[in-house]
């Protein structure tokens, strides 16, 4: 696996990669809007058949449906609850009988910041409903398939770089669900599956750096001030989608953008 694939703009016709992922399959976790959703349309674009999955924004997951068909692509849309285990059964079931089995499966759903969703949901949404999803998704994918954790600076280098107090206990428990995930990798190996994980600066355009910008006015400008640039959401999904077919380095890690301030463990 190496290189091509990116030119995903909505509505964008055939990119550099088209046919690279023909044949394959693939399952974005929150891909009804946003990262996820740019990640989706590169696969597409890419020659892959894909799965689509929302958690309550239905409209928009059949409106990206419906441009991976116009690309002549196959897509399935199912709606889950990454936190209830029945849920993600049933998606992967969904997945199954339409198309068999898997080639790539994207960690890329995650949050915490939302309101009145409990005080332990960062922790069961990020550690806990990872884990899950891939678990439950294993059994369906293929030898030479691919698993990407997506992750930010934020929570990889939490450890040993403070965050923004309001970020702290998304990154702690994104960090708690990469852990996990990492555990796994001797198992996951085991089947012929490769793992990464993917770790990005903030994302301008993203519900995380719009909501930290409201709980701390400027956070995202002296981010960008500090960084030099901050990747924006189809830019970061690029790097999601090439995350699926370069080759794993030597740490299941690829760090995106710049990591200066950020200290190594």
């Amino acid at each position: 696996m190496s290189q091509p694939l990116p030119a995903a703009s909505p509505g964008a016709g055939q990119s550099a990669g088209s046919g690279q992922l023909t044949g394959k399959v693939a399952l974005v976790t929150g891909s009804s809007r946003g990262i996820g959703a740019d990640t989706i349309r590169y696969f597409a674009q890419a020659g892959a058949d894909v799965v689509i999955n929302f958690r309550n924004k239905a409209p928009r997951a059949e409106k990206l449906a419906a441009e991976v068909r116009e690309l002549g692509r196959r897509a399935l849309v199912v709606g889950a609850d990454l936190t209830d285990p029945a849920s993600v059964a049933e998606m992967i079931e969904a997945v199954r009988a339409e198309f068999g089995g898997l080639d790539i499966l994207v960690l890329n759903a995650s949050g915490g910041m939302e309101s009145n969703m409990g005080e332990d949901y960062a922790l069961r949404l990020n550690r806990d409903a990872q884990v899950n999803v891939l678990q439950t998704a294993l059994p369906l994918l293929r030898e030479g398939g691919r698993i990407v954790f997506v992750t930010s600076h934020q929570a990889h280098f939490i450890r040993t770089t403070p965050t923004m107090p309001e970020y702290e206990p998304v990154a702690l428990s994104k960090r708690a669900g990469e852990d996990a995930l990492r555990e796994l990798i001797p198992a996951i190996e085991a089947r012929g599956v490769e793992f990464v994980v993917v770790s990005g600066d903030m994302i301008e355009g993203t519900i995380t750096a719009t909501l930290l910008e409201r709980a701390n006015p400027g956070a995202i400008s002296q981010r960008r001030e500090s960084a030099g640039r901050l990747y924006n959401v189809s830019e970061f999904a690029a790097e999601v989608a090439l995350a699926a077919i370069e080759p794993i380095p030597a740490d299941h890690t690829r760090l995106i953008g710049d990591v200066s301030g950020f200290e190594a463990e």
